[in-house]
């Protein structure tokens, strides 16, 4: 496995892993973010080999959009690669998440805080 950025032509199998992660985020941002350069994916192999889109960060800045995994390969480490890959990109990342998956960024060093007036917390390492 390894981490690059998305190509429009993957639009497709990126906004797929988002959905099947039941984020909230429209195939207009996730376009809009790939053409920044704002989207990683973790792909199967090695470039010109099989490809397949694993798992799927999208960033706006430094702030995390959204973080997905095909549900089989989760558990694998993939998300952490993701996350790790675009902290060396971007330094401070900044995530704002529901209680289910709080453990994930506090597994990653993020400091959790709540948000304010919501159900939701916000990680930032």
């Amino acid at each position: 496995m390894y981490v690059r950025e998305a190509t429009v032509d993957e639009l497709p199998d990126v906004f797929n892993v988002v959905d099947g992660g039941l984020l909230a985020v429209d195939v207009s941002t996730v376009r809009a973010a790939i053409d920044a350069g704002d989207v990683l994916v973790a792909v199967a192999s090695k470039p010109g080999e099989d490809e397949r889109v694993l798992g799927t960060l999208v960033l706006d800045g430094t702030e995390v959009v959204a973080v997905a995994v095909r549900p089989r390969r989760r558990g694998q480490g993939i998300g952490t690669v993701l996350v790790e890959t675009a902290r060396e990109r971007r330094g401070e990342l900044v995530a704002e998440f529901d209680d289910r998956v709080w453990p994930f960024w506090e597994s990653l060093g993020f400091d959790v805080d709540p948000v304010e007036g919501s159900e939701r917390f916000r990680g930032r390492r």
